[in-house]
């Protein structure tokens, strides 16, 4: 059986963040794959400021050279507002050879006891929950624990300094900043 973790997100940008997130999960849960999952509307968060296909492409060119990295499309394709647990339905009648977990941050575990049927989504995957600084740990629901690199970076503040003119190298990987900036992308947004 294929082990795989799925990393959702607005990815609007992907960053290092995420990147870490993704192979320490994987390195210490023993994931064959990473599926990176691009939300097309998360029902915790407003709408992406960029559009899906153009998230969708940031994410591609972030994870290419990666051998145990996957683009999983499943919430674009679907459009409109994704719940986790509606997400995770189709994937696992898709592909019932596969064990799935969910890897989320330390400021979605401690909420995770509110999410839509979660306790029907607890049936379906193995969450994983990566240290984020600054927020609690809940325990009402099963979560593997995976200590990561400290790093505070958002996609939001890279948005933010991108609209002012600041740099965000290191921030994120190479290819997404010169993504970003050949499609002009959050350039003076406020």
């Amino acid at each position: 059986m294929k082990k795989v973790g799925i990393l959702g997100g607005t990815f609007d940008p992907l960053h290092q963040g995420h990147l870490i997130m993704g192979e320490f999960s994987r390195e210490a849960m023993d994931l064959d794959e990473v599926w990176f999952m691009p939300s097309y509307i998360p029902p915790h968060k407003q709408e992406s400021t960029t559009n899906p296909e153009t998230r969708l492409a940031m994410v591609k060119t972030a994870i290419r050279e990666h051998p145990h990295f996957r683009i999983c499309d499943v919430e674009l394709v679907r459009k409109g507002t994704s719940f986790t647990v509606d997400t995770m339905t189709d994937l696992v009648e898709q592909y019932p050879d596969h064990q799935f977990f969910f890897i989320i941050g330390g400021d979605m575990v401690e909420h995770l006891p509110k999410w839509h049927r979660v306790e029907d989504l607890s049936e379906m995957v193995q969450f994983i929950g990566v240290e984020r600084p600054g927020y609690g740990w809940n325990d009402e629901i099963p979560v593997h624990f995976v200590d990561i690199p400290s790093i505070d970076v958002s996609s939001t503040m890279i948005r933010d300094r991108i609209s002012e003119g600041k740099s965000v190298r290191y921030l994120l990987p190479e290819v997404v900043d010169s993504f970003i900036k050949e499609h002009h992308l959050y350039e003076n947004e406020s």
